[in-house]
């Protein structure tokens, strides 16, 4: 069967469970060779295809195979360029997975990525912001990243710190440890909701 006859689309589904699913076996059955078909249809002209196969594709790094799908990350990182949004933040979700993997080939593209942060929606930065944690909690990328890290954590809306600052801990060290900590309890006061505090709060306490 043709892994394209399995997407929501071709099964007349206006959700995503059949792409969930498709995902789910792709990774039991180690299917490499649909992982290919997909990529090769992300140029697919229906872009409802191509949306299907950009989310079985991340849906299968989140769920832990991002093996499977890190060969291709050139070609998630041109998707970043593309004038389709949801392909746009696609890749960067699947680059976001494969960079629990494979951070050298993630920091070879690093300067496509910090791009379509600078220009992107928000789910788009979200998973870039998540990039640049995953790339500076490494010794070998820190001193590049976690400055652009830093950046975003400046300049990100405050709604967003809470998630952003959590996702930052893993990158803090004794060297910019003092710097996050400064920052967080500079921007606490933006913080409009209890909930946002209580999450900045136990950032603060786990690094003490």
């Amino acid at each position: 069967m043709n892994v394209i006859d399995l997407l929501a689309t071709s099964l007349n589904r206006s959700d995503d469970k059949p792409n969930q699913d498709l995902a789910d076996e792709i990774i039991k059955s180690k299917r490499t060779d649909w992982v290919k078909e997909l990529i090769e249809n992300l140029n697919c002209k229906d872009k409802n295809i191509q949306s299907d196969c950009i989310k079985v594709l991340y849906e299968i790094g989140e769920r832990g195979a991002a093996s499977m799908i890190a060969l291709y990350f050139e070609t998630f990182g041109n998707l970043l360029e593309s004038k389709n949004n949801r392909l746009i933040w696609g890749a960067m979700y699947a680059l976001d997975s494969i960079a629990s993997v494979n951070p050298a080939e993630i920091f070879s593209i690093l300067p496509a990525i910090c791009k379509a942060i600078d220009h992107g929606s928000v789910i788009t930065i979200d998973g870039g912001v998540s990039i640049l944690a995953k790339l500076a909690a490494k010794s070998e990328y820190s001193e590049t990243a976690f400055p652009l890290l830093f950046e975003q954590l400046k300049r990100c809306p405050a709604k967003q710190l809470p998630m952003y600052s959590e996702k930052s801990v893993k990158a803090i060290n004794s060297g910019n440890k003092n710097q996050f900590i400064s920052l967080l309890s500079d921007r606490y006061s933006e913080m409009e909701k209890d909930t946002q505090k209580k999450r900045l709060e136990k950032v603060l306490k786990s690094l003490k």
